[in-house]
């Protein structure tokens, strides 16, 4: 089972002793949730009116791209975009130093990737249910493979009315993955490539991406393992700061409203113990390589 780890970090540039950075890495390569119970994220008061679901338009999540420092998904123009556009830089960047004092292992090769602003409430949303993240699942994704990095994930709830993101948290990876292996197909011959070639995907999809998004998708459209599977719920309340290896921790989002999301990127060779990695789980149970 999932679990929560607490660390009592109250700010985003504390300094953390070598026993915090050892238990915070533990944990997260573990699979379990990391939470600082402490550390909040505070608006300007420039940045108050955002809290509100229309800022976002008719998408369900406003997003920062570290490429090219563009702002998208958001209803916001002129002024109140530049507005908008400096508070999602001001938390990507808190949470990349929080990442240097927390995570030091990790900076050699930690990458940051989209940050997003989360006005929407999930519960209720109409979705597909492959999109569906009220289902328990893991994270991967079709048009971005990622051939084995991890997918570090910072949450933040900055809700004004008290209200709490509730989890669901589930089995270990290995649990996962042993349960859905045995109805796993490989790809067929060349289909990785022809899918680069053609624009459906931003990179060439590995095998282990293969594997991965079929997990993802056997999850989810297991009503029955959704209902009876061994799984907790747990409520982060505003103010609170959390992160999860979202590619192995087994979770589902069920509703809440006003939260930040960091995405990081991270090589499985710059872990503490790369043996831990959904990469190398899928290849010893499978006894191949996945590339």
């Amino acid at each position: 089972m999932t679990d929560i780890i607490r660390l009592p970090i109250a700010s985003w540039d504390q300094p953390c002793s070598p026993q915090e950075q050892f238990a915070a890495t533990q944990a997260l390569e573990d699979g379990q949730v990391l939470l600082l119970p402490q550390l909040d994220f505070p608006l300007l008061d420039a940045e108050r009116p955002f809290l509100s679901p229309d800022i976002a338009g008719a998408a369900k999540n406003v997003s920062l791209n570290p490429a090219d420092g563009s702002v998208r998904g958001s209803s916001a123009a002129g002024t109140e975009l530049g507005v908008l556009h400096g508070m999602m830089t001001r938390f990507a960047a808190s949470s990349q130093t929080l990442l240097r004092q927390l995570l030091s292992p990790y900076a050699p090769t930690l990458r940051a990737g989209r940050t997003s602003f989360r006005p929407v409430e999930i519960a209720g949303r109409e979705t597909s249910w492959r999109k569906d993240d009220t289902r328990l699942h893991v994270d991967s994704f079709p048009s971005s493979p990622t051939g084995g990095e991890r997918i570090l994930r910072l949450f933040t709830n900055v809700h004004p009315q008290g209200r709490t993101r509730s989890w669901r948290l589930g089995e270990s990876f290995e649990g996962v993955a042993r349960r859905y292996l045995p109805s796993l197909h490989r790809p067929l011959p060349g289909s990785c490539e022809l899918l680069h070639l053609l624009g459906i995907t931003k990179g060439r999809r590995t095998a282990y991406d293969h594997f991965m998004l079929q997990l993802h998708d056997r999850m989810k459209a297991d009503t029955k393992y959704q209902a009876q599977v061994e799984q907790s719920t747990h409520e982060f309340a505003p103010g609170q700061t959390w992160l999860v290896y979202t590619d192995q921790a087994s979770h589902a989002a069920m509703a809440g409203q006003y939260a930040f999301e960091q995405t990081f990127y991270l090589p499985v060779a710059g872990m503490v113990e790369s043996a831990k990695s959904p990469l190398r789980v899928l290849e010893r149970l499978m006894r191949r390589e996945l590339v």
